[in-house]
């Protein structure tokens, strides 16, 4: 195994890459991963430039925040109105909803706080036992743990949880299933593996001959990933492995399981752009309602609008364009004002390559 300081070190990297090019056949290959910092790592990196020609390495839905469905931030608005406290991580202030954002909705004097966690919502609802305190928790297999550990700790009353979270695996069922669409390799998102392990894309890669690697955030471990995958191919193989042994564990993390388990159960999922995925969502179990703003509070009926006119989010999230064959881009649509949720989240495709191309300039 590398030292952590030898994974910058160019000697490797270019061993690496001249590894990449005697695997690469010259056939067309499409490498997706699935993790918005990985999508970070290759484009402030420059990786997809150092790559063979042929080889296409796509950005899929591995941001939370762009992935939450319009009608979960339109139900948390309808209570900001009520005057019931809402509280989220920052980066959903400014992901747009049906007709408004959070960030619109505090500004015309609604009670939205950012917090760093939900142990932080949770003290807030301490402070104001006569209000109702709601967490927007938004977020993957990585932070759904944080969420599940706070019901079980049997929090106030006033304290609920508006659960969009996700789970990876079934995203990429969906992708390799996708019309058109071949996918011949997956990067595995380093975080979530941390929790799930590695074990769980077996199925994947079993099913539908479709290698899988779980890989670290340095750029080196993209490229060995690459690699890694490519070799599979060669060799006319398709297993999960762990290119970041140093972390993941092939079972995941027993604890963080455990409370997942406890705290919430499976079901199918709305992600926006994308429509309802089976069994790709966790709810809180019927025995913690209480904490359940779907069940504690009644909504109005309303035609929720994930994608708005004109925006590709809903392409560039399934990997099917790239950010900047949206008319939008760069133009509309910009980090400091963002149109589409790909642009508000730091691990927003159209914000990482927007960012990156500024750096470049």
């Amino acid at each position: 195994m590398l030292e952590q300081s030898e994974f910058r070190d160019r000697r490797y990297a270019y061993a690496v890459l001249k590894e990449i090019e005697r695997l690469s056949s010259g056939e067309a290959i499409r490498i997706v991963h699935v993790c918005g910092t990985h999508e970070h790592t290759i484009s402030t990196n420059g990786i997809r430039t150092v790559l063979p020609d042929h080889i296409d390495l796509v950005a899929g839905p591995g941001c939370p925040v762009c992935v939450c469905a319009a009608e979960d931030i339109d139900k948390a608005i309808e209570l900001a109105r009520r005057n019931h406290i809402i509280t989220t991580f920052g980066d959903m202030m400014r992901v747009p909803a049906t007709d408004s954002t959070l960030a619109k909705e505090r500004t015309a004097g609604a009670d939205v706080r950012v917090v760093y966690g939900p142990n932080d919502a949770v003290e807030i609802a301490r402070k104001n036992p006569d209000r109702e305190t709601i967490f927007v928790g938004v977020g993957f297999e990585t932070t759904a743990p944080t969420m599940g550990v706070e019901i079980l700790k049997n929090p106030p009353d006033t304290f609920s949880i508006l659960t969009s979270l996700k789970l990876i695996p079934p995203a990429m069922h969906l992708l390799v299933n996708l019309e058109g669409f071949d996918v011949d390799g997956f990067i595995t998102p380093g975080h979530v593996s941390t929790i799930i392990g590695t074990e769980v894309y077996q199925k994947i890669a079993h099913e539908y001959s479709v290698p899988c690697v779980a890989a670290g955030f340095e750029p080196l471990d993209v490229l060995e990933s690459i690699r890694m995958i490519l070799l599979q191919i060669e060799e006319g193989r398709a297993e999960s492995e762990n290119e970041y042994s140093r972390v993941v564990r092939p079972e995941g993390n027993p604890a963080a399981l455990k409370i997942l388990d406890d705290a919430f159960k499976i079901d199918d999922a709305p992600w926006r752009g994308l429509g309802v995925i089976e069994d790709s969502g966790y709810f809180i179990r019927d025995e913690f309602s209480e904490h359940d703003t779907r069940k504690k509070f009644d909504f109005s009926e309303m035609e929720s609008v994930d994608i708005l006119p004109g925006c590709l989010c809903h392409k560039v999230i399934l990997g099917m364009a790239d950010p900047t064959e949206c008319s939008l881009f760069g133009n509309r649509c910009t980090p400091e004002d963002p149109y589409g949720p790909c642009m508000v989240g730091h691990e927003g495709t159209c914000r990482i390559r927007a960012e990156s191309m500024a750096l470049q300039d």
